[in-house]
């Protein structure tokens, strides 16, 4: 079952329960979705590696929200871009936990032979490539950045 079935099914089922996060979460999904498919080059299709990147732009546009609401204690909104990430993290893959990709990143960062700060650019491409999908981008920055510090 495509990304697109599961939120369509989804979606009936919030609109039957009358769930408004879960409605508002599957709305902005599917919008995605939509864009996706009719963008240029799409040709009404798209890939499961392009479902997930969707996935995470959402995710971290909503973040990126959140923040700047909690910054400027609108904790109303805040709190929808939190129900909203919630909804929508349960559509991505399995993510990695701090102690996994701290591994597979030390592991990346000895193979690669990289030694310092000036590496971070050679560890972060194949790294980003590698961890599509099962690691935040910031997250991997920062663990990367600090593994080439010591």
């Amino acid at each position: 079952m495509s990304l697109e079935e599961k939120i369509m099914a989804d979606l009936k089922t919030a609109m039957l329960a009358k769930d408004e996060k879960g409605l508002r979460a599957l709305r902005a999904i599917k919008a995605a979705i939509i864009l996706a498919k009719t963008s240029e080059g799409a040709n009404g299709q798209i890939r499961e590696e392009e479902e997930v990147k969707l996935l995470q732009k959402l995710i971290k546009q909503r973040k990126d929200s959140l923040e700047i609401f909690t910054k400027q204690n609108r904790n109303d909104l805040a709190q929808k871009e939190q129900e909203e990430i919630q909804i929508i993290e349960k559509y991505q893959p399995k993510q990695m936990d701090e102690a996994e990709l701290r591994a597979f990143l030390s592991n990346l960062v000895k193979e690669l032979g990289a030694s310092g700060p000036a590496d971070m650019g050679k560890v972060m491409g194949v790294a980003t490539k590698q961890l599509a999908g099962k690691a935040d981008g910031k997250t991997i920055n920062g663990l990367v950045r600090e593994l080439l510090t010591k």
